[in-house]
């Protein structure tokens, strides 16, 4: 210690002398004691600088060192506390699902908080406003622990007798029901953690971990309840080896933290996963299950989310039979990526598949769902491609609202993009739309798509498409000018061309191969509609299957189209056709000018008609009737043998 000098009666160092004031002392009060009360013994860690002696009675200089340090290591405490806090929060916070969560509390705590931890959590856990159910059962959903050296998969000795296998990594099903009015019911429900060693603990403890299974003498425990928003959903057990530091009350703390933001954490992923569940059974729903197998077309169709978190978007595909063996084909996409996309997309499909019942053009289609989207809003606005294939005179009719223009990829390889009036948007409003009519050789494959297949920040719209196009040229170089690409695997060879920056948007992509029907698989004729025309058209289709060598269905065939041009010829003031189509069935179709659909009835015994639609409905495969914007077309099929 320094010395300092004195003065030369023996008294104090002029250095202390110089800092003393003198201070008033009330009459009668007491001399202040000789000595210093005695200090705490200073915390371990540096010692920091010693404060200023006081100004009426100056401590010694060792006694000030001692306060200062322990102030010192008390607030160093206290700020490594605050920082693990804080970096175990947003550990726990970049989670976005349940088990990361739940892992990233693990990973924040082990070994820095606790040796161990178990995490359970209700089973099931309750979404949003669900009404709770008593009793519940917790499940133990994670368990980590610090592993001894050299440890490599064994049990650790002594943190749970008889139940080492519960802190193991590996998956637990262990179950825990939470009886009202119990132990840990109580625990639970005052939501703040609690010592191991506590009364309430030492209850809730063997309840929680299972008959047989608690915490050994000399181990720390706390027990954590993690709350959601509006109701408790599981527990948090950390648990300390004897040789670490018992658990101070600050740490009661630190845990309370910790399950906070664990319980908020879970809450949320829960109300993600159910919004995520229902947006991904919404955009199921909205687009087809399945293709269907329309006469004389191949069909083939892929859709890709823009990514796993967004699967929702407006994005669709459809693919409609129509009269005549025609096939209505959709391509379409809403603007934006969200349930009100979906939405959209969904109503705007059902108006198309009923404007295509209707037979109308494909131009008078994009009208009508142009009027619809402004009726669903001022900023619903939507692109579309709508195309009509004709099989039997091997074209297509294409009316384009503002979507990228498809590609026909013909039998020799060669690819062509389809010139089309790119024409506005569905839902710009006051737009007439424009409908052209191109060849469709047979072999040849047109591919309908959204932008996202062809669009995305690191290429524009006509860079993409002509990156298709080449794509697609190339791979019908592999098959050869004589067979086309195999439609299946052509879908997934487009995809392919996806890079790894390439997804910015939903993708759906719909091929159609197109196969025809040759003429000489074609016999139509126009009949007049007066009482001979069922007797002309029984001999005209017995022609027609000589012809075709199906003379074995001549009595079904001649009997069911005596009678659908019977009812055609009652109704019917024009000539009424009749077409009959040879693939891998025999079809059937009469067309009159008469709206009416013909409907199925039960006839009475004593009615002399009434039975005509029963013996179809009976005798053939498939049977229906279909509204066009000239009359109807009723139509049946039956399976050809030999």
């Amino acid at each position: 210690m320094t010395e300092h000098p004195t003065s030369h009666d023996g008294r104090q160092p002029l250095a202390a002398r110089s800092q003393e004031r003198p201070r008033p002392r009330a009459e009668g009060a007491a001399s202040p004691p000789a000595d210093p009360p005695p200090r705490r013994a200073p915390a371990a860690g540096p010692p920091a600088q010693p404060l200023p002696p006081a100004p009426a009675v100056p401590s010694p200089p060792h006694a000030a060192d001692a306060a200062s340090a322990d102030l010192a290591g008390t607030a160093r405490r206290e700020g490594d506390r605050l920082r693990f806090v804080g970096a175990a929060t947003r550990r726990i916070a970049r989670g976005l699902d349940l088990d990361e969560i739940v892992l990233g509390l693990c990973r924040a705590t082990v070994p820095t908080f606790s040796d161990a931890i178990l995490v359970y959590l209700r089973d099931p856990l309750p979404v949003g406003d669900e009404r709770p159910v008593s009793p519940f059962v917790l499940r133990l959903r994670r368990t980590d622990r610090l592993r001894s050296t050299g440890e490599e998969g064994e049990a650790p000795g002594g943190l749970l007798p008889a139940a080492d296998r519960l802190l193991d990594p590996a998956p637990a099903a262990e179950l825990c029901e939470v009886r009202s009015g119990g132990a840990l019911s109580e625990v639970l429900r005052g939501v703040r953690p609690v010592f191991g060693d506590s009364a309430a603990a030492r209850a809730a403890l063997p309840e929680l971990l299972g008959e047989g299974r608690g915490v050994p003498g000399g181990h720390r425990a706390i027990l954590a309840p993690l709350r959601g928003r509006r109701r408790v959903i599981g527990a948090a057990v950390f648990l300390r080896r004897p040789d670490r530091p018992a658990f101070e009350p600050n740490d009661l703390l630190v845990a309370a933290q910790l399950a906070t933001h664990t319980a908020l954490g879970i809450d949320k992923a829960v109300l993600y996963g159910r919004e995520a569940y229902i947006a991904d059974e919404l955009q199921r729903t909205m687009l087809p299950d399945s293709l269907p197998q329309p006469t004389g077309v191949r069909l083939a169709s892929r859709y890709l989310p823009a990514a796993e978190t967004a699967r929702v978007g407006g994005d669709w595909y459809d693919a409609i039979p129509l009269p005549g063996s025609r096939v209505a084909l959709v391509v379409g996409d809403v603007m934006g990526h969200s349930m009100t996309s979906a939405a959209i997309m969904g109503q705007l499909r059902t108006t198309a598949q009923t404007l295509a019942g209707l037979d109308l053009p494909p131009q008078e289609v994009l009208h009508h769902l142009d009027e619809q989207a402004q009726r669903l809003g001022t900023d619903r606005m939507a692109t579309c491609l709508y195309t009509v294939y004709d099989p039997v005179s091997h074209r297509i009719t294409i009316a384009n609202a503002g979507h990228p223009p498809p590609v026909l990829l013909h039998l020799g390889g060669r690819a062509e993009v389809l010139r089309l009036p790119p024409g506005a948007p569905i839902g710009v409003g006051g737009v007439d739309f424009e409908a052209v009519e191109l060849d469709a050789p047979a072999g040849a494959t047109l591919l309908l798509y959204t932008d996202g297949l062809v669009e995305s920040r690191l290429r524009d719209v006509w860079t993409g498409i002509e990156l298709l196009r080449e794509r697609l040229a190339a791979t019908a170089q592999l098959t050869g000018p004589d067979h086309s690409p195999p439609l299946e695997a052509l879908c997934d060879d487009v995809l392919d061309m996806l890079g790894p920056g390439d997804r910015d948007d939903d993708i759906a992509l719909l091929a159609a191969r197109f196969d025809g029907i040759a003429p000489s698989d074609v016999a139509y004729w126009f009949l007049e509609p007066e009482d001979a025309a069922p007797g002309r058209a029984r001999r005209l289709a017995r022609r027609a299957l000589e012809r075709w060598g199906l003379t074995e269905l001549s009595d079904s065939v001649e009997l069911l189209v005596s009678e659908v041009v019977t009812n055609a010829v009652r109704y019917a003031e024009r000539p009424v056709m009749l077409r009959l189509l040879r693939t891998d069935v025999l079809r059937c179709e009469v067309g009159d000018d008469s709206p009416q659909l013909p409907r199925q009835r039960r006839a009475r015994d004593t009615d002399e008609g009434g039975r005509g639609l029963f013996l179809v409905n009976r005798m053939t495969r498939r049977w229906g009737a279909t509204r066009l914007s000239t009359g109807k077309v009723v139509w049946f099929e039956l399976p050809t043998r030999g």
